[in-house]
């Protein structure tokens, strides 16, 4: 969106590694990066062996080496639990859903990572008088394979996906999306890589962002008052595609003066500033102006990141 003419880098660099490496062999970081949403349902099966192995000195060493990975880099650690464990064995009673239903979506990051947020947004959409489902089935954005150019699996995960969230798409339920790399691929990636599918363009149309859903659906809810003030990071995404104005009306609402940061990019850019060799890069975008920003705010100052990346 920044492009004077309009040129779509993201795309085409996806399109060039997708016919680049047909027949070759790709980076690392493209098999442990690329292939995450399957390695984080591996680890969720016994996370905490697996978080002591991925961080115990020459071990770790050893796998940031294995996976591409730059040795300044610290591997995320994986949640205990993830937030779709957690919610199949929630029992809560019936309340009205004065709002209707929505679709939670549990996207890997958020999921694996940080289930704390997918739940916070749980007790918001509910307080707020939403029904709240969560898809049962194991399902993906493709993100990740998308972003390595890794297009042909990134199109049969989307195919499963839309075809777990059909019956929610053909009756309109919206699809809340907390990371804005995940909503971006719904709005924008998925009509274009499955053009003419139905319900990939049902799935761009009900994609939402929280701030968007409830400012549309629920504009007389107001969160409880917090008078403090915080400074927001646009994720890459939400500047290039999704925008963050509902997001701060939200934050008005709840009696945070937020200030919208013009900084850029955190110099993460998703597994770009995990690459081996990207680390002097990513460190100088982060301190072109985000970093300097966040230094010179007061200490008592909430700095908001939606995005994964920029939370790393």
């Amino acid at each position: 969106s920044d492009c004077p003419v309009n040129v779509d880098m993201a795309t085409y660099k996806a399109e060039f590694m997708h016919h680049h490496y047909k027949r070759r062999l790709r980076p690392l970081a493209h098999y442990s990066m690329g292939w995450l949403p399957i390695l984080a349902r591996i680890a969720a099966m016994a996370p905490r062996p697996i978080n002591l192995l991925a961080h115990t000195p020459g071990l770790t060493t050893a796998l940031r080496a294995a996976g591409g990975i730059d040795q300044h880099r610290d591997v995320p650690r994986f949640a205990s639990e993830r937030f779709t464990t957690w919610f199949r064995r929630r029992h809560t009673p019936p309340r009205a859903a004065r709002h209707g239903t929505v679709v939670l979506w549990p996207d890997t990051f958020t999921n694996s990572f940080d289930p704390h947020i997918a739940k916070a947004a749980l007790a918001v959409l509910e307080d707020a008088g939403f029904d709240v489902q969560v898809p049962r089935d194991a399902v993906c954005c493709g993100l990740t394979w998308i972003s390595t150019g890794q297009l042909d699996v990134a199109n049969k995960v989307l195919e499963r996906t839309l075809r777990v969230l059909a019956p929610a798409l053909r009756d309109g339920t919206p699809v809340v999306v907390l990371e804005p790399s995940c909503a971006a691929v719904f709005r924008s990636d998925l009509p274009e890589l499955r053009y003419g599918d139905e319900d990939a363009h049902r799935l761009a149309e009900q994609t939402r962002t929280l701030g968007e859903l409830l400012r549309e659906r629920a504009p007389e809810w107001r969160p409880p008052h917090h008078a403090k003030k915080a400074m927001m990071q646009p994720h890459c995404h939400q500047h290039a595609i999704l925008g963050v104005g509902k997001e701060h009306e939200v934050l008005s609402d709840a009696g945070v003066d937020t200030t919208i940061l013009d900084a850029g990019c955190c110099g993460l850019a998703g597994n770009f500033g995990f690459e081996r060799g990207h680390y002097d890069v990513s460190v100088a975008c982060a301190e072109d102006k985000l970093m300097p920003a966040v230094r010179a705010a007061d200490p008592d100052t909430a700095v908001i990141a939606d995005g994964f990346s920029c939370r790393t």
